[in-house]
This record gives C-alpha cells, structure tokens and sequence, in this order.
C-alpha cells in the first residue's frame, strides 16, 4: 500500500471543493483519512484540510493528478521535475497539460507562480520563472515540467458572501431575470479600473443592437473588441446601407439586391486600404467599428474559412489570430461574450479562471459547451442579445450613478 497526505485549502466547504475531493478518492478505489480539519470562522477566513490517502501504488499515482486538478497538493511538496524537449513542438510524454487555475511550481524550495495562465498549455521553466507555453511554441531544450510532483493548482472559490455572478443560472431567463442580470452585469462592468474585452457575432447587428455596443463603446466603458469577420462586414453594410444580411435593419424587409450589399461594403474598405482609413477619410461614419477607431479602442478580427472578402484587418492565419487574440487578452479583467459560440469557445480557453466570464446567448447549449470545454468560470444569460445590450446599454449611459468615473 501507498500513503501520502494532501493538503486542500481555500473556501472549499462553500465551493464544494472538498466533497469533490472525498468523492474522487472513493471512486479511484482508495481509502482517505481526514488527519485535521480548520473551519473558517468568518466569510473572509479559508478552510484548511489535511487528508491521507492510501491504496494499491498503480491507484495513488493515477489519483494525485485529478486531485491536484481540485487544489490538492502534498504536504512534503517534491521539487518539480522537468525534462528537456526533444525536438521543436514536441514534448516528453508525461508533459503536464495546464488548467485555467492559478498554477504554482515548486522550486528552489518555493512555491512561483506560473505567468501567462491557460488551458491546454505547458510549463516552461524559463531563467526568469516558469511560463504557459502552447505546444507549437515550444523549442528543442526547453525545459518542460513532467508529472505533477512540486505543481499546486488554486481553483476559483466561490466565499461566503458569494460572488456577482451568483444571480445568473444557465436556465432560461424571465424578462424581470434579464433586468436583474443586466443590474448586476453594469455593477461588475462600471468601475473606471475594470477592462471589459467584447466577444461579439454578427447577431449582435442583425438584432439591431449595434447601437447599443457603440454606445458603451463611446461612453469608456469597452476596452477591447475580438470578433471575426461578419460582424464588421455587416456592421460595416448598415453604415453603409442601412441593411445587415442585405434586410433592412429599421423594418425588417428585405431590400433589393440587398444580397449584394455586404460584398459593396467589402469593396468600399478595401477601395480605401482599410476600415481605419475608411474612418479617418470620412467614409465611414458609423458603426461599432467607427466607434473602435474614433475610441481608439483596439480590435481583432479572427477569419474564418467561410469569409466573404475578407476585409483588410483581419488575420487570415489562425495561428497569429490566436497569438494577436492572448495578448490583446492580458489585464482584462472581464469578458462579454454576445451571440458567437466558436469565438466564445476559443476565448475561453484563452482565458484564466480569475477572470469573470459572462455569456449572452438565446442557446443555452452554447454556455454548457463552454463549461464542457474547462471555463467552468463562465457563466450564462440566456436572452435575446439584443434585448440584452438595449437594456445594459440604457442603465450605463442613462444612469448618473453608473457613469462616475468612466470617461466620455
């Protein structure tokens, strides 16, 4: 038999951290003894456990991984181990695959911290520290961290006085829910130190609330822009024509040859070199991408295989979009994501656990993907978005008490 002693610590009675921890003992097959257990006292104080576990060598070795996943780590930590790469993008085979949680690696007898925090990533320990580095980045002689001897992972926890998000449930949204969601959602999003990053799909324009995200976006409120190319195409196509999808957005008719509109205003930027000089030159005089130039609120436009044009800005190479899409990312502190499940998806895995997450979708589906896929820090509105960014819109820029401190 096996022994060793874990350590699990934060708010985890609240969280029901440590259920999962007892639960995922029981079911690998191995025994657990509680050595001590330290209640927090207040909302404010952590919990700290120490548990022995115990069983067949093979069963221990599987089981201190997915217990390292929930938090726990060994009371006599080991100095991490690492291994050098073999070759460019290729990596021993007992790599360590990265979470979204705050990692820590134990070396030179401390706990670091790990930079760049992501999913489905490795560690590399670097002269300055360790860091997340996705396979393709890594190099031949890197040191990469092998096993999980000397790794501690810090889960989001959920305290006692529950966090912000607590109002939102992935079940569908009443009318009075979505007021309530959108209550809590200016509250999180209002603060002159908070950067909001927007996920936006063309749905966002063809519900007609463009207005609205411009509106935010003049107002100071949005720091950041990721989309692909059919939300500016057809942002761009209103600007232009007053159509999303060559359908007038005022009455809902289709126009016609409309059909031909979003490749019109597809010739227009590219006639002018690109939507910044579109702006600049006057051309272009409306729009969520007008807003971004004139805000100076920065942008990128990931393409897809399905894009018409596309137009200049955006990046055609999947892999710099995701490089230009992680550091555009760095000091976000929340992401609203609107109506588009793959880039919610990508972003999310782009993302850390510490920051808030919020998804506007008339799909649930599309929120419990995102949580399938290990942003279990996401969290779901499911509303139309249109009546979603009417409403935030309306309390951020008509609400006095909303605008404290939030440049114009």
């Amino acid at each position: 038999m096996r022994k060793e002693i874990v350590i699990v610590e934060g708010h985890i009675v609240d969280s029901g951290i440590m259920s999962d921890v007892l639960d995922t003992i029981i079911k690998s097959g191995a025994q657990f003894k509680i050595i001590s257990f330290e209640m927090g006292e207040t909302n404010l104080d952590v919990s700290r456990a120490k548990v022995e576990i115990s069983g067949k060598p093979d069963i221990i070795a599987a089981l201190l991984p997915r217990l390292n996943v929930l938090g726990c780590y060994l009371d006599s930590p080991k100095e991490v181990n690492t291994n050098k790469a073999e070759a460019d993008k290729v990596v021993p085979d007992d790599f360590y695959s990265t979470t979204n949680h705050v990692t820590k690696v134990f070396i030179d007898g401390q706990w670091v911290t790990v930079r760049n925090q992501r999913m489905d990533a490795v560690i590399v320990i670097e002269s300055d520290g360790p860091v997340c580095r996705k396979l393709r980045d890594v190099k031949a002689g890197d040191k990469i961290v092998c096993g999980v001897d000397g790794i501690r992972v810090q889960p989001q926890f959920t305290d006692r006085q529950r966090s912000d998000f607590a109002f939102m449930t992935n079940g569908t949204s009443s009318e009075r829910r979505v007021e309530l969601a959108v209550e809590r959602v200016a509250e999180i999003i209002a603060p002159p130190d908070v950067k909001t990053a927007i996920v936006a799909g063309p749905v966002v324009v063809h519900t007609g609330s463009s207005h609205a995200l411009c509106s935010l976006i003049e107002s100071g409120y949005i720091n950041l822009l990721l989309s692909g190319n059919a939300l500016a195409v057809h942002d761009i196509e209103q600007s232009f024509f007053g159509t999303s999808l060559g359908i007038h957005v005022d009455n809902g008719l289709p126009v016609d040859e409309g059909h031909r509109n979003h490749m019109r205003a597809i010739n227009n930027i590219n006639r002018a070199g690109s939507i910044a000089n579109a702006v600049e030159s006057g051309i272009l005089t409306s729009g969520i991408m007008y807003a971004c130039v004139k805000k100076k609120v920065p942008f990128v436009l990931a393409g897809s295989i399905r894009d018409d044009g596309p137009l200049p800005e955006v990046i055609t190479d999947m892999n710099q979009a995701q490089e230009k899409y992680t550091e555009a990312l760095r000091g976000i502190d929340v992401v609203l994501m609107l109506s588009t499940m793959l880039h919610s998806i990508a972003v999310g895995n782009m993302l850390p656990s510490s920051t808030k997450t919020i998804i506007v979708d008339i799909n649930p589906s599309v929120v419990t993907k995102l949580s399938d896929r290990g942003s279990a820090q996401a969290v779901g509105i499911v509303t139309d978005v249109g009546l979603f960014m009417s409403l935030l819109s309306q309390k951020l820029t008509s609400d006095p008490t909303f605008r404290i401190g939030c440049p114009l």
